[in-house]
């Protein structure tokens, strides 16, 4: 694994295996296949976290129906904390 600072930011090398015929294909439609990656992962990390916050956020709603006797849906209550902060 190759490890490297770039604009105050430490990088790492991930390898992975495409057909040849796609690697030249992108390669000649001047693709920038790299940047596609790290953007699609940043965009599956974004969402991932999204999804486990929004897990956590249902389980805070059936903990609050279990003990209070009410719960809002998820949406409710992430627009409520948005309201709470503007």
């Amino acid at each position: 694994m190759f490890t490297k600072k770039e604009n105050n930011m430490t990088t790492t090398v991930i390898s992975i295996r495409v057909d040849e015929k796609l690697k030249k294909e992108l390669e000649e439609l001047g693709i920038d296949y790299a940047e596609l990656v790290r953007k699609y992962l940043e965009e599956v990390v974004r969402k991932e976290k999204k999804r486990r916050e929004l897990e956590e956020a249902d389980k805070i709603r059936e903990e609050l129906l279990k003990t209070h006797g009410y719960y809002s849906s998820s949406a409710e209550l992430i627009r409520e904390d948005r309201d709470d902060y503007h």
